[in-house]
């Protein structure tokens, strides 16, 4: 197989709004990121909440999987995951982590980096009672990041668990909560033609956002 043969060149997309200028961004980037967030909702992509998340534990070895935005305001950006899990262990050890969106249809990437810390139990709770009941007993039955004997093993946890929880109410485990990101660095990436693509920093300096250029 010949990557390389697949690639695509970029600029071929119309996000609607033309070449970027970073003077015309909003000074404050989480507004910026909404502009962008909602174009993306309506250009119809399946799951743009979805984001790559990456950690690193104390020694600096970095691991990236693939997990689900839950909710963003002027706090942060919340995910949520079994706190024992590979990223729930690494972020205990390295509470920092870096985000990234990708819309391929719209050839953008949004870029969030900054400190980490678990949500309120609370805001833990809702977000779990939030979830379909089926997702709720596969969370409770798995031992996320552990070794499993066998598919069979994981489902009969689910089967029991089933039993023992027939209705739609089921507890939320301790092992299993928020994280909230809260971003010191954004960087908003819109593909060009001719690798020329356009990307815009912001830098929590002080506590002002620096906007600024990058070069491709």
């Amino acid at each position: 197989m010949d990557p390389i043969g697949t690639r695509k060149e970029y600029g071929a997309g119309d996000p609607g709004d033309g070449p970027v200028d970073p003077a015309a961004f909003d000074p404050d980037p989480l507004r910026q990121f909404e502009v962008w967030f909602a174009t993306a909702l309506g250009a119809g992509l399946v799951e743009p909440h979805a984001m790559a998340l990456a950690t690193a534990d104390r020694n600096g070895r970095p691991s990236v999987r693939m997990v689900l935005l839950k909710r963003f305001a002027a706090d942060g950006f919340v995910f949520c995951t079994n706190y024992e899990s590979q990223k729930g262990l690494e972020l205990e050890e390295n509470p920092a982590a870096s985000l990234l969106f990708f819309w391929d249809r719209l050839e953008r990437q949004v870029r969030i980096s900054g400190g980490v810390a678990r949500t309120s139990d609370l805001e833990s709770t809702a977000h779990w009672n939030a979830r379909p009941r089926a997702s709720r007993i596969g969370a409770l039955a798995s031992a996320q990041s552990r070794s499993v004997s066998s598919r069979d093993q994981l489902l009969a946890a689910v089967a029991s668990l089933e039993l023992r929880h027939p209705g739609e109410e089921v507890p939320r485990p301790e092992t299993w909560g928020g994280y909230r990101v809260t971003p010191t660095e954004y960087e908003f990436w819109q593909g060009r033609r001719d690798r020329l693509h356009d990307r815009v920093r912001y830098r929590l300096e002080g506590g002002v956002w620096a906007r600024e250029r990058l070069a491709p």
